[in-house]
């Protein structure tokens, strides 16, 4: 198994290309089921979750040929439409197959999904959706059940608002089996985010009729029949905030290529309120560095305010600095197991009742640390890439399940940072860059 051996210290420049996002690019390749048509996604990202959503789809009878960041899929085979739970279990978005495959097939069989150890997920959103459309719902030995009545899926007016807010996957699977459903199919409170946006963008490409996306009631007319699409996927906003974040944390000024600022404003809005300025050239965002970043407070909600995925990143950063900052997260609460790695590297968070109190700190200290979720483990690259001497971080397969490269692409930025045998010495960081 590997680690990041990082040193830490190091001045980053340079320029780094955003890769597609990984949260738009999940469903939108289970969009793959819902035709007989060839279609072509672009810009997906080469990440262990991408890799593992292909072999779902592979599994029920999807051919695909991936190059480099683009993958061709076509349906061979309608025999099976069951999600094997070997694979599903390993990601949450694993789940996204059931409103294509109850759509199209009329039935579907999934795994309870899994992922990262992020509090509770629960799945109960999707199936109210789907049933509200007269699906048959059903839960047996940890496997989602459901059916399409005879005369087929029809369309109603679902409200799909959480004690959490709005869930981006259930907006996706409820609007991807609409899509089929005769009649008129109202989603209020759906999910507002970009790839919410970018599916629908998407499946209208392919002949859906979907109005809305991107605000909270969607509409969706049904349709008989969807055709090939050739389609390139949004940037990733939670990856450009990550670089945005390393970029403010090292005070250099590296520019992040690629990106989409009109995603970010909420994390942009944050930034300025820290003293870090970004300034933007269309989709170049240039980090602006503050001798030492001021302490803000903020609270993850759905889109358009703060994503619940830059909580850790941004922990990161308010580690060191001036003043105390204070992060509640009303998405999920649990999610601050990047505090307990972060306090070995010498911060000073407290975590109670869904809250995080950050006393900043003048510099971090390179210690081992282990990576629990994905953004946890951004966020350990982050805090490490400041802090003084050396760091090294385990478990890193959670990082690369988001992150495509992403020592490689730190590296060229000047960081000091290599991936390495757990029992690597220390010298492995020099003799990387060798």
């Amino acid at each position: 198994m590997d680690c990041y051996l990082i040193d830490g210290g190091a001045k980053l420049s340079g320029t780094i290309q955003v890769n597609g996002s990984k949260n738009a690019a999940l469903p939108i390749l289970a969009v793959s089921l819902m035709t007989s048509g060839r279609c072509t996604f672009r810009n997906v990202p080469v990440i262990r979750d991408l890799q593992t959503q292909v072999k779902i789809l592979n599994t029920l009878g999807i051919e695909s040929t991936w190059h480099g960041h683009e993958i061709t899929t076509r349906v061979v085979d309608t025999y099976n439409s069951t999600a094997p739970y070997e694979l599903v279990k390993t990601m949450r978005a694993g789940v996204c197959v059931l409103g294509p495959l109850l759509g199209m097939r009329g039935q579907a069989t999934v795994s309870l999904p899994g992922g990262c150890v992020i509090g509770e997920r629960p799945i109960d959103l999707h199936l109210k959706g789907l049933a509200a459309l007269g699906a048959e719902v059903t839960l047996d030995q940890g496997n989602i059940h459901v059916k399409a009545p005879r005369g087929g899926l029809k369309g109603a007016t679902v409200y799909l608002g959480g004690k959490f807010g709005s869930s981006v996957l259930a907006t996706d699977n409820v609007m991807c089996a609409a899509v089929f459903a005769k009649g008129t199919t109202v989603i209020e409170c759906a999910a507002c985010e970009p790839e919410v946006v970018d599916l629908a963008d998407c499946l209208n490409a392919m002949g859906a009729r979907i109005e809305g996306a991107g605000s909270p009631r969607i509409t969706i007319h049904g349709v008989r029949r969807l055709k090939g699409v050739d389609w390139t996927v949004i940037p990733d906003r939670i990856e450009t905030a990550t670089f945005l974040m390393a970029g403010a944390i090292t005070r250099s000024p590296i520019t992040v290529a690629g990106g989409r600022p009109d995603h970010l404003l909420a994390v942009l809005d944050v930034l300025r309120q820290m003293g870090v300025e970004v300034k933007r050239s269309g989709n170049r965002m240039t980090v602006v560095p503050c001798e030492r970043p001021k302490a803000a407070e903020l609270a993850t909600l759905p889109y358009p305010a703060f994503p619940t995925d830059v909580q850790s990143p941004i922990l990161a950063l308010m580690s060191i600095a001036q003043g105390t900052s204070i992060v509640t997260e009303r998405i999920y609460p649990d999610r601050f197991m990047a505090a307990a790695e972060m306090k070995r590297l010498g911060a000073n968070i407290a975590v109670s009742n869904g809250q995080a109190v950050i006393q900043g700190v003048e510099r971090l200290s390179g210690a081992p640390v282990m990576a629990s979720d994905l953004r946890c483990g951004a966020a350990l690259v982050i805090a490490a890439l400041a802090a003084q001497g050396q760091t090294r971080i385990s478990r890193i397969y959670h990082v690369e399940r988001g992150y495509e490269r992403f020592e490689e692409r730190l590296r060229k930025l000047g960081a000091r940072i290599a991936r390495v045998a757990e029992d690597a010495p220390q010298s492995a960081v020099a003799a990387a860059e060798a």
